[in-house]
């Protein structure tokens, strides 16, 4: 048992790796609009929906406008979604006992799972978000050219700053990923990528904590018999698509948070916010509750065939086939 939970370790990374950045590119501009929606104001509203945020970046950004960002996630997805993955099923075996688990040690198994991938997923979504929200804050100078954009991140930098133009017909200034992780390190050091990081555990731990033990469960019931515990690939994909999509919009609020708190740049009249308890005071005061639902709509629909394709290409074992292992040996275990 242990030396296939070896063997099968590198094999679950690369299933992860591919699940990611297949995913990823089917759903990117979802996130985007979500990511926009999430952090526009009341009384500030650019765009009425999902479709509605889409429409008017494509036409105001081009087709690829919509990708605006895909690249730090199509790197990083690979290690975050590996760890992820790898990291639920090593604590699933650690706390297993004759290849069984209480709910309890179920739920505790995506608690650490969660914990292990903010490692990456707090940077790639600090970029992330700068990038794909850039967007929204020319099209808001558009709407109001008589009103600068404002940068309240204590301080101002070159690169930081053009990426936003301030005369009367702002444009979308392209700064890379790259840029504002040197700027960001220049300024704030390491812990600048960071920033968020209680948001995002916030978020993530209590996901996992959700998702993997309802996954888990969603895909025994499609087991064809006691003699035949193999699961058809559709199974996967529908078990993945709804423990997904159920855990992101129980999580959703928080994911609101994270997205305001790691956001660098305001537009005219957005607030700051010195730490989580400040964002939903001032969330709750000025937007009330139906504020941290902006976007659940549009998370749930990037989580759902997200998490449906990464349970495919694991449980059908893509990175044990193209690593010469034999997927039903070690699933089997």
């Amino acid at each position: 048992m242990a030396q296939q939970q070896q063997i099968s370790l590198p094999a679950k990374l690369v299933n992860g790796g591919i699940a990611g950045m297949v995913g990823v590119t089917c759903v990117f501009p979802i996130d985007l609009a979500k990511t926009r929606l999430q952090n526009q104001r009341s009384g500030q509203q650019l765009y009425k929906n999902m479709m509605d945020c889409l429409i008017k970046t494509v036409k105001s950004e081009g087709y690829f406008g919509m990708y605006r960002g895909a690249a730090v996630n199509l790197t990083l997805v690979t290690p975050e979604k590996a760890i992820k993955l790898a990291a639920n099923d090593f604590f699933r075996h650690q706390l297993s006992k004759d290849g069984r688990l209480t709910v309890l040690k179920e739920m505790l198994a995506g608690c650490c799972a969660g914990m292990c991938q903010v490692i990456i997923t707090t940077p790639m979504e600090m970029l992330k978000i700068q990038l794909q929200d850039a967007g929204r804050l020319a099209a808001q100078q558009r709407v109001v050219p008589s009103v600068a954009t404002t940068l309240k991140m204590g301080g101002t930098s070159a690169v930081l700053s053009r990426s936003y133009n301030t005369s009367p017909a702002p444009q979308v200034m392209r700064v890379s990923a790259t840029q504002i992780t040197r700027e960001l390190l220049r300024t704030k050091g390491v812990t600048g990528l960071y920033r968020g990081l209680g948001a995002t555990l916030m978020r993530d731990i209590p996901f996992s904590v959700v998702y993997f033990p309802l996954f888990a469960h969603l895909h025994q019931l499609g087991k064809r018999s006691r003699e035949d515990p193999s699961v058809p690939f559709y199974w996967s994909f529908m078990s993945g698509c709804l423990a997904g999509s159920i855990a992101a919009v129980t999580v959703s609020p928080c994911d609101v948070v994270k997205t305001r708190l790691q956001s660098l740049r305001k537009g005219a009249d957005e607030e700051t916010y010195s730490g989580v308890a400040d964002c939903v005071r001032k969330i709750l005061r000025k937007e009330g509750p139906a504020a941290f639902l902006k976007g659940a709509s549009c998370r749930a629909l990037v989580i759902a065939p997200l998490f449906g394709i990464a349970q495919v290409v694991y449980f059908v074992g893509v990175g044990e086939f193209l690593l010469g292992y034999t997927p039903n040996n070690i699933y089997s275990s």
